[in-house]
């Protein structure tokens, strides 16, 4: 096992954070002051190649499967809301392939990422005000009308919501089979049953627009059902069935995204962590550097390892992954949860440190702070990845106790068979041998 990066992770690593230094921390106040979407950031990331068709291509022949987290955590370090605004088509592309038919990912995906001089933006909206984590609870409606679909519905919370060009919308086709009656559709931003609704004005990420989206008789073309109609009718035969099924594309999508999720928020982490060693530099406590405080160095120390200890449990679910190793363990949710809960963590003990100046709009740990929160919230709560983990390390371990079971029994039967072998062969009668030699010859 090598822990180092390649020298080719390495100079991407350093190229994204040269875009987010020098591109994405200058924007960042204003966005943040006004609530604004940052459209030049976005067309300066196409420049830069790091959105767009050849950023996918980039993703797509990373064998390390590290690219994508390195890049969430490089550009959250510039600033969450502007990263969000760019990264989050990604999870509208998501949605795409991993419910999409070929055809249905050749057509759309190009519409949701863009192109230079072609930019595009996506959105994917599963949150509704009656649910969240729960996902089964969702009660936008789809209904078959002729060869169209009917959507109908409100979705809250949406990461561009309203401005996107493309969304995928997860609605509800037969609600009496909760997640397994659900089903996901394109929805392009000129359907006039989509509308926006109330925008919302957030405590972090304020570059990046959240808002309600409203559906009103929203018809779309048959071909609009990520899928397919034969394997949605498929799905929907077996859940009444009884017959076991996959998680929802919705979970499933979430899990793809979970570790990158995870780097972003330590990504926050690692920008007030600088700043509060930079800030500390030099300064004196009754001539004393403070950097040689022992209550400063704890805390430094503490959230440093807590920092690295993240960004290994990210990184590990991203190899993962990209090289298709099952993570039965719940290791997607432990990145999340983990990241999420470091930034929120570490940018409190670090406002601690600073003291006064660290509330003060002038200082960038109060803006740190304030993105930091959405990372134990939105794409399943803390609370939710705690849950997922436990039942995913419990059904392992049942996995596992069952499988030795069927071990020690096949071994049992083994040796019961072996016994009366030895039993019936000649020179290995009970009278004529001791009990101990079949007994070690059954082991």
């Amino acid at each position: 096992m090598d822990f180092r990066l390649s020298d080719e992770t390495l100079e991407w690593q350093q190229y994204c954070r040269k875009f987010a230094r020098e591109v994405v921390r200058p924007a960042a106040p204003l966005h943040d002051r006004e609530e604004s979407v940052p459209y030049e950031v976005i067309n300066a990331a196409y420049e830069w190649k790091l959105t767009g068709l050849e950023w996918l291509r980039t993703l797509q022949t990373d064998n390390e499967g590290l690219k994508g987290v390195i890049y969430a955590e490089e550009l959250h370090w510039g600033c969450a809301g502007i990263a969000l605004s760019i990264s989050a088509s990604m999870l509208c592309a998501a949605g795409i392939a991993s419910s999409g038919t070929p055809e249905q990912i050749a057509r759309w995906i190009p519409d949701v990422v863009g192109s230079k001089g072609n930019p595009r933006i996506g959105a994917y909206a599963v949150t509704e005000p009656s649910a969240g984590s729960d996902v089964k609870s969702l009660r936008t409606t789809a209904k078959r009308d002729g060869d169209d679909w009917v959507l109908n519905g409100t979705k809250t919370f949406i990461s561009n919501g309203g401005i996107a060009d493309v969304t995928v919308v997860v609605a509800t086709v037969d609600p009496d089979l909760g997640h397994r009656g659900q089903a996901s559709f394109v929805v392009t931003g000129d359907n006039p049953g989509l509308k926006l609704g109330h925008k919302e004005s957030k405590l972090g990420i304020r570059a990046s627009q959240t808002a309600e989206i409203v559906l009103e008789d929203c018809r779309v073309p048959g071909d609009a059902l990520l899928g397919g109609d034969e394997k949605l009718q498929r799905k929907l035969e077996r859940a009444r069935s009884g017959q076991s099924s996959k998680a929802s594309g919705a979970l499933a999508t979430f899990e793809i995204t979970r570790p990158t999720v995870g780097a972003s928020a330590l990504g926050i982490a690692q920008a007030a962590y600088e700043w509060t060693l930079e800030y500390l530099w030099g300064r004196t406590d009754e001539g004393r550097p403070l950097l040689q405080e022992q209550r400063i160095q704890q805390v430094l120390a503490d959230v440093a390892t807590e920092i690295e200890s993240a960004r290994l449990l990210v990184w590990r679910a991203a190899w993962m992954g990209r090289n298709g190793v099952p993570m039965t363990g719940g290791q997607g949710s432990m990145s999340k949860l983990k990241g999420g809960d470091v930034a929120m963590w570490a940018t409190t003990e670090l406002m601690d440190l600073v003291g006064p100046e660290a509330q003060s709009t002038d200082c960038p740990l109060e803006k740190w702070f304030r993105d930091a929160k959405i990372y134990q919230l939105f794409e399943g709560t803390a609370q939710i990845q705690r849950l997922v983990i436990a039942r995913m390390q419990t059904a392992e371990y049942a996995e596992r106790l069952e499988f030795a079971k069927d071990v020690a029994e096949q071994a049992h039967s083994n040796g019961s068979a072996n016994g009366a072998v030895v039993a019936q062969a000649p020179g290995n009668t009970p009278s004529a041998t001791p009990a101990a030699e079949p007994q070690e010859a059954v082991v």
